[in-house]
C-alpha cells in the first residue's frame, strides 16, 4: 500500500536539485575571479555530483519502499553502501588527481545543505501562515 504524496512534498522534491545547482554554479562564478576558474569548475562538479546523489535516491527510495520489508532492508543497505562507495571513489579521484581541488569540491558538494535549510525554513513559515 502506497500512501499518495503531497503536491507541496512533490513541488519542493522537484525544485531541490535546480535550486542546488543554480547554488552551487552562483558560488562557482563567485570563486573565479578569487581564485581560478578550475576552481569554479569544481565547486560546480561538486553540487552536479550532489545533484545526482538526491536525483538518485529520490528514485531509488520509492522502489525500495514498494518491496516487502526483508528485501526493502537488503536493497537499502546495497543503495546506500553502493552510493556510499561511488562518492568516496569520486572524492578519492580528485584527491590524488587534483588534491589543492578537494575543498572546492567538497564546499559544491554541501551546497545542498543550505538548500534544504531554507526549504525547511519556506515550509515552516507556509505552516505558520496557514495555522495563523
Amino acid at each position: 500500500m502506497t500512501v499518495p504524496a503531497d503536491p507541496i512534498e512533490e513541488k519542493i522534491l522537484r525544485r531541490i536539485p535546480f535550486e542546488v545547482l543554480i547554488t552551487a554554479a552562483v558560488l562557482g562564478l563567485l570563486a573565479v575571479p578569487l581564485f581560478d576558474p578550475l576552481t569554479g569548475l569544481f565547486f560546480f562538479a561538486g553540487g552536479g555530483l550532489a545533484v545526482l546523489g538526491f536525483l538518485w535516491l529520490k528514485r531509488s527510495l520509492t522502489r525500495i519502499l514498494l518491496k516487502g520489508k526483508a528485501q526493502a532492508m537488503r536493497s537499502g543497505i546495497f543503495l546506500y553502501a553502493s552510493r556510499f562507495v561511488l562518492i568516496l571513489a569520486v572524492f578519492f579521484f580528485i584527491i590524488f588527481v587534483y588534491p589543492k581541488k578537494l575543498l572546492a569540491f567538497a564546499a559544491g558538494f554541501l551546497t545542498v545543505i543550505p538548500v534544504f535549510l531554507g526549504e525547511t525554513v519556506a515550509a515552516l513559515a507556509r505552516m505558520k501562515q496557514w495555522k495563523d
